[in-house]
């Protein structure tokens, strides 16, 4: 079992209960005041421990995260800098990670709201969550509690040398769909020794997403250790490798933060085009049924792979299949599908179905989403809402390019994938625009002839990002005596 009340609760639990949170982006200007803020605020950071009386669950939630910069900013050596990942030390917005994840255009890190490097650099993202006990799924009391306690943490920012450089405010819906109109965040990994139970195919080892345990490879992830002696390293854990090292990891992670803006009107627009009825006129149910092919699952979060006809028409969280079993051929669940390539199950390429699980939980990430904007839910008939929508997406991984940049990059935008050429992920994946002579479809598998849906538009947009790392608490204590 893990160490629940060391690790911070935002990478085991959604908070789905909490509809309403605050993502506030500072800048540390007095390291000094900075960890004597630090030294008092890691008491109220929100752990992972489960409470079997849920009364007993605070009506606030926390949780902290800083970028390199701000471990720098904070006093972290540039020894002990040098410990982290590639990845995260160079951060989301160095030119050729930019071209590997795709932002370009409209997306490229110059049209970003913030984190890019031409703007004041972020060194820590406070995540605050709210939640008024006595109503049920009430986003409008739930946000006066959160927004109430973040007033409070606001009040020591200056005093404590903090400086607030923006904030976004995350919402969920209680069926947890996002503004295309999809159920979200249905299917998620189960870490090991988390406690939560599931189907076996969704256990992952734990050092997939925590630093000091082993991974699915059967070695322990390259956490960053103390090379240069500083601050009570009392507090710290030794490395479980045996290095002898005091471990700054142990217990903590990686977290990936995009700001993606998404086109509703574009989507659906897209969708009842490719759909529509011989006299031009929309075919609602054909239209849902493309979108439903695009993304994997019908909008009440049924999978198609097992209901490929229609929607059942009851909200689903039904994750328990894989696709060699159900749908070898692609053919209920095209092999392009934004759910399919982002986790192909037991069926991954050409491979059979025990090294296909084995190659997926490789490439796992534990992924948070918030909405931003109007809440809006997509459809055919409903596909304008006021000003822009999108998501806070949030992803935990403990290899950073092992696991989010690897799917962004190989399974979402590169267009060959199984027997396809031609298709990136149509949801994450295309291209705002084509070189020439390039295509850019989705295929749906069919007998005799596949169909290709052609030129599908780009229809999010990366607005923001960052890398960063989400320590534990213990660690979270022990950077206030740097």
């Amino acid at each position: 079992m893990l160490e629940l009340d060391n690790i911070q609760g935002y990478l085991i639990r959604g908070y789905a209960h909490m509809l309403y949170s605050r993502f506030v982006y500072l800048q540390i200007s007095d390291a000094g005041s900075a960890k004597i803020w630090l030294s008092k605020i890691w008491k109220e950071i929100t752990s992972a421990k489960h409470f079997h009386d849920k009364s007993k669950i605070s009506s606030t939630h926390l949780n902290l995260a800083f970028t390199h910069d701000g471990l720098r900013a904070l006093g972290l050596n540039e020894e002990n800098l040098g410990a982290f990942s590639r990845e995260f030390r160079q951060g989301m917005v160095a030119p050729h990670r930019s071209r590997l994840l795709g932002d370009t255009e409209s997306s490229s890190p110059e049209n970003w709201s913030w984190g890019a490097s031409h703007q004041e650099p972020i060194h820590l993202c406070l995540m605050i969550f709210g939640n008024d006990k006595q109503f049920v799924d009430n986003l409008e009391k739930d946000k006066v509690v959160c927004l109430n306690y973040y007033e409070e943490l606001a009040s020591e920012f200056a005093g404590h040398g903090l400086k607030e450089l923006f904030y976004i405010d995350g919402k969920t819906q209680p069926d947890n769909k996002e503004h295309f109109g999809f159920r979200d965040g249905i299917s998620q990994p189960i870490i090991e020794g988390s406690g939560r139970v599931g189907d076996k195919d969704d256990v992952i080892k734990t050092g997939e997403f925590l630093f000091g345990y082993k991974n699915e490879f059967g070695v322990y992830p390259d956490s960053p250790l103390i090379v240069k002696e500083q601050g009570d390293l009392n507090l710290l854990s030794s490395d479980t490798g045996g290095s002898g090292q005091k471990d700054l990891g142990r217990d903590g992670t990686f977290m990936v933060i995009r700001q993606l803006d998404q086109d509703v009107n574009k989507f659906w627009s897209f969708m009842n085009e490719n759909s529509k009825n011989p006299d031009g006129s929309i075919n609602v149910a054909e239209s849902l049924k493309l979108g439903a092919k695009f993304m994997g699952r019908w909008q009440n979060g049924a999978p198609i792979t097992l209901f490929p006809d229609e929607d059942p028409g009851i909200s689903s969280l039904v994750n328990d299949f894989g696709y060699a079993k159900f749908d070898r051929d692609g053919l209920k669940c095209p092999f392009g599908s934004h759910l399919r390539r982002q986790n192909p199950r037991d069926n991954v390429d050409d491979h059979g179905r025990k090294e296909s699980l084995k190659l997926s939980k490789q490439h796992r990430i534990i992924r948070r989403a918030r909405l931003y904007g109007e809440i809006y839910e997509g459809s055919p008939t409903n596909l304008t809402p006021k000003g822009e929508v999108g998501l806070v997406f949030v992803c935990f991984n403990a290899d950073i390019s092992r696991q989010f940049e690897f799917l962004q990059y190989t399974w979402a935008n590169l267009p060959k994938n199984k027997e396809l050429y031609n298709d990136p992920d149509p949801i994450i994946g295309a291209k705002e625009t084509l070189d020439p002579g390039e295509e850019q479809n989705f295929t749906i598998q069919d007998i005799p002839v596949s169909k290709t849906i052609k030129n599908i538009p780009r229809v999010v947009t990366v607005k923001g990002g960052g890398y960063f790392f989400f320590p534990s608490i213990n660690v979270l204590r022990y950077l206030s005596t740097l």
